[in-house]
């Protein structure tokens, strides 16, 4: 595990959507825009994921907002860096509340890959497990290693939360032929479908 700053040690980022997607059970998994969501995507489709597209820095706040909904539920948000700087604010608001059944993790690649790779904070240094310890999130650790992210995930799938566990990830390119289709109302409707909260559609009326 590394201290501040990213390291030379990369985990591969689609070999962690993989050992991510086989370690799940029943858990409903948010995904961040972009790579988080086209390596979760391509890892394995299921209808718990509900994948984000084009709202960056709302993955964390939609996992918190479903967390405390469904407090029988465990929910895990996986992010990327940009996305999670983007809104800090959250981290701040899971520290506050603190929803035992949320888990985060976050893909920290030190770059806004999607745009062009231009550098994000955590390329200079900035700790973002340090940021969600300093917000009250008490279970916060960085891992640089296959190895100790499993260890850390598994952990965390098996305990009350909430956790934090940041991956010094690579920036190898997401595979075009396995990016998530976009089609949002499919993904909604399926998510709600998922959770028993669909409109049954036939029962509205315009009064």
């Amino acid at each position: 595990m590394s201290g501040t700053a990213r390291t030379e040690n990369l985990i591969d980022r689609q070999q962690l959507a993989r050992a991510f997607v086989d370690a799940l059970t029943d858990q409903l998994v948010v995904t961040g825009i972009g790579n988080a969501t086209n390596d979760v995507f391509a890892a394995g489709d299921r209808p718990q994921n509900f994948y984000m597209r084009g709202s960056m820095g709302a993955g964390v706040p939609i996992a918190f907002g479903l967390a405390r909904a469904r407090p029988n539920d465990r929910i895990v948000c996986i992010e990327g860096d940009g996305s999670v700087l983007m809104n800090l604010g959250a981290l701040a608001t899971v520290g506050s509340y603190r929803p035992k059944n949320l888990a985060i993790v976050i893909l920290d690649n030190g770059a806004y890959q999607i745009t062009g790779g231009q550098p994000t904070h955590t390329a200079s240094g900035i700790d973002l497990a340090a940021v969600a310890r300093g917000c009250g999130i008490t279970s916060a650790a960085r891992v640089d290693s296959m190895t100790d992210f499993m260890a850390h995930l598994s952990r965390m799938l098996d305990t009350a939360g909430p956790h934090v566990l940041v991956a010094s990830v690579d920036r190898k390119l997401s595979d075009p032929k396995a990016y998530q289709p976009r089609r949002p109302p499919l993904i909604k409707y399926r998510f709600m479908d998922t959770l028993g909260t669909l409109e049954d559609v036939d029962r509205l009326t315009w009064e």
